[in-house]
This record gives C-alpha cells, structure tokens and sequence, in this order.
C-alpha cells in the first residue's frame, strides 16, 4: 500500500494545500455523530474491511494497493472527507466531552495570553488556574486558561482581582465539535462544512 495521491479538485477550508501526510478524514458513527479525526491508513482499514457504512464529500485522497493476478490492474481505493464506519455508537460521541491537555487549551484560547494578550509559541505558554489550585481551585475547564511565562509569574498563587491582571475572555467548555475543530489546522471544506452545521448554537461570550 503507498501513500496517498491528492484526488484532483478537492481543496482545504483554508488557503494553503496541505501535505498529504497531514490530511486526516473525518470519523461518524453509524448515526453521523462525530468521533474524531483519523489518518488515511486508518481510514483504508474501514473500506478495506467494508466496514464503512455511509460518506460524505467527493473523494480526497486516491491509496494504490496491490496488482491482480487476474487482471493486471492495480487495486485503488479513495477516500472520502467524511467516512461514517459500521457498528454500534461510539462512547465518546455519546459523552462528548474533550480531555483538558495543553494542547487543547492552547487552541481553545487560540494560543493567545488571557492576561496581556499576546500570541505565543506552543513552548512560551502555560496553563493558568484562574483561582488558585492552593486556594482550592479545580483542574478544570471552566477554571483554566492560556498565559505566558510572565503573566503566570507575574500572577502567582493569587485570584485575577487580587493581582490586578484582569481575564480578556472567560474560560469555558468547549463541545466536543468545537474541540474537533480547534484540533485540526488542515480541516478541508466538506469537513469543515459538517462540523459547523453541528456547532452548539451559543457563543463565546
């Protein structure tokens, strides 16, 4: 099985074309409840062993497997942008509730300092308890937010108020769509289109 080849026509939601290795389909389960992002070679396992039961979008992405002995010709299999597998429903789509890591808090706030308001690098940010875990804060989403070394220095064991470095956003939950979203930088346009239909109809305030 090789790589991947771009089927022709298909771009990203955004303006740059991103490398095939980067591309990720979109995983449903049988009832199109979102699962989560999976890679191509995950995605030929599904249609190889027929366990795709419905897609969405034209085909993205062309694999070239093997050659029959019979005919000669080189099996190939394409993928689509939205593949919804066999099978009964997906716990996580069930309980869709995002892990809290770094890296999804880093996406949520956009990679942005909720204290001075700059952007930073991955490796110049931190993750910030808006009330203090030594003052009885929770490790929470609704409690943590994205700051800078300096800010979080700068802030210590103390409440936004009593260090004077008042929020620019306040922190929430995102839903596991939002989640989805922020996850992926190479999200193509069918993609993109399915997961904003299915976005909670409330706004970050």
């Amino acid at each position: 099985m090789e790589p991947p080849a771009k089927a022709p026509g298909r771009q990203p939601a955004g303006t740059g074309v991103p490398a095939l290795g980067r591309v990720r389909l979109l995983a449903l389960d049988a009832h199109g409840r979102a699962l989560d992002w999976m890679s191509w070679q995950e995605a030929t396992c599904l249609y190889v062993r027929d366990a795709v039961a419905w897609t969405l979008g034209e085909p993205c992405l062309a694999v070239r497997g093997g050659t029959s002995r019979a005919t000669g010709e080189r099996s190939i299999v394409e993928l689509h942008p939205i593949v919804a597998a066999r099978g009964r429903a997906h716990s996580r789509a069930l309980d869709p509730t995002p892990a809290l890591t770094n890296t999804a808090l880093f996406a949520r706030d956009q990679q942005l300092c909720m204290y001075c308001g700059h952007t930073y690098p991955r490796q110049h940010l931190t993750r910030d308890h808006v009330h203090p875990v030594s003052r009885g804060g929770a490790d929470i989403w609704e409690n943590v937010v994205t700051a800078c070394f300096a800010c979080n220095s700068r802030k210590g064991g103390r409440t936004p108020a009593q260090a004077s470095m008042p929020l620019l956003a306040v922190p929430y939950r995102p839903s596991w769509i939002e989640h989805l979203i922020l996850s992926n930088r190479n999200i193509l346009a069918d993609q993109m289109a399915f997961l904003s239909s299915q976005l909670p109809k409330r706004r970050r305030q």
